[in-house]
Formats: structure tokens, sequence, C-alpha cells
């Protein structure tokens, strides 16, 4: 594993204790609720005024963060329902593709959303993804239960009612039908972030035709299905992540037993969520560099 360093920007991460940045962390990912945050971090920050004005600030700004239009001129955007019956029975994806390449087979990156389900800022990564020259496919795995809603504590709280398991086998499904899907030249890949993180580990045990896989800060899948892995894998960690990190030595340990191709980078001093550009946790240096390598592995396996 390499190590780089992160920004240390003081107005990002490092301007919140590090208490508070661990409650935002456990309470995004349903360890506690929002009451729970706000009585505990105003033990911080010196009240429930300012706790309440904390969660705003680190709760994502989608507006901030965005890099592509919806309507930029050089993207055409589309939606498939895609048919899922291990999953949820049926699994809506944004696509998004070069304007310029409308007629041409492209390779496809399957875009995997953290646990909010596909928002505002996976839809501008995949946006990102048509401008690079990819036709970009990020299902959503609320699709059962209308969508994204809109509002993230509304969309966390409908994410964890979901079976996770089958949420793993919508993904599976939009990869499978990724491959020879209109436009599709039937090279795959996936990046994810967070929740889509393991699902980008995942999909590497179930798709032998992987050509790669990029985990953004997500848990290692089953590690006895760790020999399954055909793909090439790159991990992005962030060094204060200690939560997510702490799985990491064993799953290191299952992929040299097994001879996969990885490459793992951790990133000082960036958190959990550090290439999320709609929240103070974003880490310029680390998610430059983390992208950057991810779009050079994706054009040497996948052209």
């Amino acid at each position: 594993m390499t190590q780089d360093a992160g920004n240390g920007d003081t107005t990002g991460a490092a301007a919140f204790p590090r208490a508070v940045l661990d409650l935002f962390d456990a309470y995004v990912h349903g360890a506690i609720d929002r009451r729970g945050f706000l009585s505990q971090c105003a033990l911080h920050v010196g009240g429930t005024v300012a706790a309440t004005a904390t969660l705003a600030a680190l709760s994502p700004d989608f507006a901030r963060g965005q890099v592509i239009k919806p309507d930029d001129k050089r993207i055409l955007i589309s939606h498939v329902d895609i048919a899922s019956p291990d999953g949820n029975g049926t699994v809506r994806a944004y696509v998004a593709r070069p304007a310029a390449k409308k007629d041409a087979k492209l390779p496809v990156i399957i875009v995997a959303h953290e646990n909010r389900g596909l928002n505002p800022h996976i839809e501008d990564i995949a946006r990102r993804l048509a401008v690079d020259g990819y036709m970009a496919v990020a299902p959503d795995a609320l699709t059962t239960i209308g969508g994204y809603p809109g509002d993230e504590d509304k969309a966390r709280t409908a994410f964890a009612t979901l079976d996770r398991n089958k949420i793993g086998e919508d993904f599976v499904a939009a990869a499978t039908y990724a491959r020879t899907m209109a436009g599709s030249n039937g090279k795959i890949a996936a990046v994810g972030f967070c929740f889509g993180g393991w699902i980008a580990n995942m999909l590497a045990t179930r798709l032998p035709d992987l050509r790669a896989a990029v985990p953004f800060y997500g848990s290692p899948p089953t590690l006895a299905d760790v020999p399954k892995i055909k793909a090439e894998l790159l991990i992005h960690y962030g060094g204060n992540d200690t939560r997510t990190n702490a799985a990491w030595p064993d799953y290191e340990a299952a992929l040299k037993q097994a001879e996969v191709r990885y490459k793992a980078h951790i990133y000082d001093g960036a958190e959990h969520g550090f290439n999320n550009d709609t929240t103070p946790r974003f880490d310029k240096a680390a998610a430059e560099l983390a992208w950057a390598r991810t779009l050079a592995l994706f054009r040497r396996t996948v052209g």
C-alpha cells in the first residue's frame, strides 16, 4: 500500500473537532440518529444551536460540488429499467455517454452509489466519466421504493429498510445488462464509493469478465470469494477512516493469497468520503490523485 498526503485544508474537515467528524461518520452510516448526533455534538461545539449549524455545514451541498451540469452539451443522458429477478425485481439506472460518440460502442463503467441511493453527486460522477469518453451506468438501489427522494436523511432512512443482498443482486443485474446494452462494446469496469465501494468489490467476485474495480473506502467482499476475482483492483482509503481501514489487513492477505492484481493507496489525513466534493470531508489533493489513478486504470483496462 502506498501512502500519500492529503491537503490539510482548515476550511474543510480539519476545521471540525475529531470527535465531531467521528460522530458525523456514525450518523451517516446509521449508528446514531439525527437527535443522537445533535445531542452528542453539542457537547463539543458549545450547545444545540451550534450543533445544528455544524450538521448543516457537514451535510452535502450538491450545487457547490457539481462539476458537469445535467444539461452539458458534451453528454447525453438517459434512463433504463433493468430486470433484476434475484434482487428487487427492477432497478432503474442513470446512463451518461459522450454526445460526440452517440453512435459509437463504448466501454461501460458501473457507478455504485453511497448509502443514500442515486443522489445528484453520484449522477455528477457518471457525467464526469461520460465527458472522459465512457458510457456510465449508475443504478439506483432505491428504485424499488420510488428512487432517490431528494433528501439525504429520507434517502438514508429508506436505504436502511432494504435487503443488502438484494441490492447487490440489482447491481449484478445492471452490470450483466451493461455488457450487451445498446452503445456498449462489452468491456466493463466498476467504481463505487462507501457502500458502493463494497459493491465494486463484490462485483469483482461475481463477474469474471469485469476488467477493473475501483472501491473508494469500501468494505471488502466475502473473503472466501476473493479467489474468484479476475479484475484488476485499485483500492482507495482515507488515512483517518479507521472504521473502514480496520478490514484492510485481512482483505489484503486474501488478495495476496489468491494472487489478485491490485494496488492500494492510503491518503494521509483524508477522511472517509474524501472524494465527495459536496461536503467538507472532501480532500482536494487526495481526490484529484485518486481520480487520476482511477482514470489511468480505466484507460489501460477498458480503453
